[in-house]
């Protein structure tokens, strides 16, 4: 692989990705024009969860069985079209059908990361799929920022109408550029039979079981966070900016510092006690942003806890299980972010309905609620599961 089409993987692998996060700075200003109340506009951020967690169930196994490169321009160019019905809705019910449809075919990046690792030499793979997993974590930093500079320029709608405009043009130069053919694809196992083999794999494996269940809590914290910030941000006595409430996402590269920290503690065997500390960081996190309507420098130094903690356990999370049967890795990880999804959705719609009765102090605390719930699941199972499973046979189970 050219480094020109490693990069242009990443790029529209953060250009996809990103599409889940643009609403989150947005949700007030969403919530004034469409006459949406602080409970329900949280169901902005929850569909459009929701609708990731479904594409990652229904629509990654298709890379397996389907042609990728047409798989991919064509759930890009249905996403052009959901983006547009988000950019024109005009009714609460119009909008949200379009979230929900933005966040199933936002699981294209999935799709992207396997095919990059398919055309990648053996011996260059990791740099590869390095690279283009550094796209998804820029896309998500950035999407924040970019929604709220935009949407300061032009209003939130054009936001919605850039990145159509941008996932128009990915889709046109991925048609031209991608490989017609890619290797052959890994299983022979039927759509059907794949979904069935998602399903046994969490029955097999409890280790997937522990960590989906750990992946759930941790994102349903960082969606607690992230899903309500713009409330308190947006009212006295800051009266920030969409473009200033999304500068605090820019915070989060400290996330992406810690995933690498994390994967070179997980290749020298210290999975279990990476996860620990990472955890107790989580729960710890929600004692500066409890302090986030006195102190923007409380806010801030919750928010790089945060995001140290939460890529600290997600990256932990995924080299453990993909470890667990490398040939049926993306139904392993699909299966895993479906977890995510669930965790992100339920943060979200609690966080902002608990917002509009109980105020800021009752969304830290339920935040800190699901960090400690993951500490407690890491303190009574870390005994029961390898820090370092061996890969096992092939996995092929259709029923």
């Amino acid at each position: 692989m050219s480094r020109g089409l490693v990069i242009l993987f990443a790029v529209a692998c953060g250009a996809a990705v990103a599409n889940v996060y643009f609403s989150q700075p947005l949700l007030v200003t969403i919530g004034h024009d469409l006459a949406i109340g602080p409970a329900l506009v949280g169901s902005v951020v929850t569909l459009t969860q929701v609708g990731y967690g479904l594409g990652l169930l229904f629509l990654v196994p298709l890379g397996d069985v389907a042609d990728r490169r047409r798989l991919i321009v064509a759930h890009l160019l249905f996403l052009v079209v959901a983006l547009a019905v988000v950019a024109t809705a005009r009714t609460a019910a119009v909008l949200l059908v379009g979230m929900a449809a933005t966040g199933m075919l936002a699981v294209v990046t999935q799709t992207l990361v396997a095919f990059a690792a398919s055309l990648a030499p053996p011996a260059g793979r990791g740099r590869v799929v390095g690279v283009v997993t550094s796209g998804v974590v820029v896309g998500i930093l950035l999407a924040r920022t970019a929604s709220g500079l935009l949407a300061d320029l032009a209003g939130w709608r054009s936001v919605y109408l850039a990145s159509a405009t941008l996932t128009a043009l990915l889709a046109l130069v991925l048609y031209r550029v991608l490989p017609r053919r890619g290797d052959a694809p890994p299983t022979a196992l039927r759509y059907g039979q794949l979904l069935r083999s998602t399903i046994a794999l969490f029955t097999c494996e409890r280790l997937l079981r522990i960590r989906a269940l750990l992946g759930l809590l941790i994102f349903a914290a960082f969606s607690t966070l992230w899903s309500s910030v713009a409330l308190p941000l947006s009212g006295a006595p800051y009266f920030l900016s969409h473009s200033e409430i999304g500068a605090f996402g820019l915070i989060g590269v400290a996330g992406a510092l810690a995933a690498n920290a994390a994967g070179r503690l997980n290749d020298r065997g210290l999975s279990r006690r990476t996860t620990g500390i990472a955890l107790a960081l989580l729960a710890a996190s929600w004692l500066p942003l409890a302090f986030t309507r006195s102190s923007l420098w409380a806010l801030a130094a919750g928010v790089i806890l945060l995001d140290l903690a939460v890529q600290a356990v997600h990256v932990t999370n995924q080299t453990l299980i993909y470890a667990l049967h490398p040939e049926a890795g993306s139904r392993l990880i699909g299966g895993y972010m479906v977890f995510y999804s669930i965790g992100s959705a339920t943060g979200a719609l609690a966080a902002t309905s608990l917002y509009a009765v109980a105020g800021w102090g009752a969304v830290c605390a339920l935040g800190a609620a699901f960090s400690v719930l993951g500490l407690a699941v890491w303190v009574f199972t870390r005994d029961g599961a390898p820090e370092h499973p061996a890969a096992k046979g092939t996995f092929r189970s259709g029923s």
